[in-house]
């Protein structure tokens, strides 16, 4: 059977490189449309007793059509992998990658067309985590709440702490969601290190009908303000007041971490820090893992280029037997890792960022030993 390249033939890289990068394209966009139907079917079967309450539109305008590429995304890496390995396996075994090595042509040439495929990859990817996904993760997530996970909306949270602005302390014993109430409210104002004044009320309601940002109603309220040795104290039965922050800032719902985009979720983590709101550790996961999971692709290519490259007895079944064992090995390092950030045993950015240290140095350490 006639190899693909001829050895005896001079082989242009460029022609070389586009081979590389269709049969890289092509294997990694097959690999995924394969396991994604998999995947859909698998769902569909198991939810299928639950979906009987939803509409056919709901189910696929609303849910899988915001389910394939969220979960595309999220395995991407492991897509990657496979088709490295898959391909590059299948050129050592027609000893295409012989030939290529008999013209003259260096390992580090070589993975010049992969690297260009795991940029586009890694661009893709970090575009729709960024900016599309989140978008559409609205729908699913609110579709999987009301037909599958059935949880229960956020009911409100207790003892809400946070600074609504610079030397302005808000408190609230507890924050109802279905009405937008909370009770037992404290205000203080502090200049420098001084009290200067120091608001109570039994409840504060967020006016949600007041087109202006940030209105609340404090009702049963009392007013010290404090001005050196006089104090004056003002009290009354309903106040109109602007006070610079909204529930949002204190309500964390059910995947809400998903549906907000890079950019608003670098402004959330800011913002939500300088008011010492401290639980935050899932946004900031959420954050980080977006990157890290881009630049994974560059990690898990030059591995698989590194394992597969070897014309092996084992052929294509070992490669793809060691291919799969390091990418579940990956994802599943990527998971405890994101549980430590949870649990605050480690920042976000380690927790998301460590595997691909680990993975990158056993990279470095597999393409100093592939085949030259």
């Amino acid at each position: 059977m006639k190899n693909k390249f001829d050895i005896n033939v001079p082989i242009k890289p460029i022609k070389l490189d586009w081979y590389i990068i269709k049969k890289f394209l092509g294997t990694y966009f097959f690999s995924i449309a394969l396991i994604i139907t998999i995947a859909v079917v698998f769902d569909f079967n198991e939810n299928i007793d639950k979906l009987k309450e939803a509409t056919a539109h709901e189910i696929i305008f609303q849910y899988y059509l915001n389910f394939i590429p969220y979960f595309a995304n999220l395995f991407s890496p492991l897509f990657v992998f496979i088709a490295v390995i898959y391909f590059t396996s299948k050129m050592a075994e027609n000893s295409e990658i012989i030939a290529m090595f008999s013209s003259g042509m260096s390992f580090r040439r070589m993975m010049i067309p992969y690297m260009v495929s795991a940029t586009l990859i890694a661009g893709l990817n970090l575009t729709l985590g960024a900016y599309i996904i989140p978008k559409a993760n609205t729908g699913r997530i609110e579709f999987a709440t009301k037909y599958m996970n059935k949880r229960p909306r956020n009911s409100g949270t207790t003892n809400i702490q946070l600074e609504v602005e610079e030397g302005v302390i808000a408190y609230m014993e507890r924050f109802e969601t279905y009405n937008q109430v909370g009770y037992r409210f404290t205000l203080d104002k502090f200049e420098g290190k001084q009290l200067v004044s120091h608001m109570t009320a039994r409840t504060i309601v967020y006016d949600t009908l007041n087109s202006e940002k940030y209105h609340w109603i404090v009702k049963n309220y009392e007013i010290r303000d404090l001005s050196g040795p006089v104090e004056i104290i003002s009290q009354g039965a309903e106040l109109d007041t602007i006070i610079h922050f909204e529930p949002a800032d204190f309500l964390v719902s059910y995947g809400q971490e998903e549906t907000m985009t890079s950019p608003e979720l670098r402004k959330y983590i800011k913002r939500q820090k300088e008011r010492g709101f401290g639980n935050i550790q899932e946004f900031e996961i959420e954050y980080h893992k977006r990157y890290a999971m881009s630049f994974a692709s560059f990690i898990l290519t030059i591995i698989g280029v590194s394992l597969s490259s070897r014309k092996r007895k084992g052929g294509m079944g070992l490669h793809l037997g060691i291919g799969l064992g390091l990418s579940f090995a990956y994802i599943l390092f990527q998971t405890v890792s994101s549980t430590f950030a949870v649990s605050g045993v480690a920042s976000a950015f380690w927790a998301e960022w460590s595997p691909n240290i680990v993975f990158a140095i056993i990279a470095v350490i597999l393409y100093i030993k592939a085949p030259k």
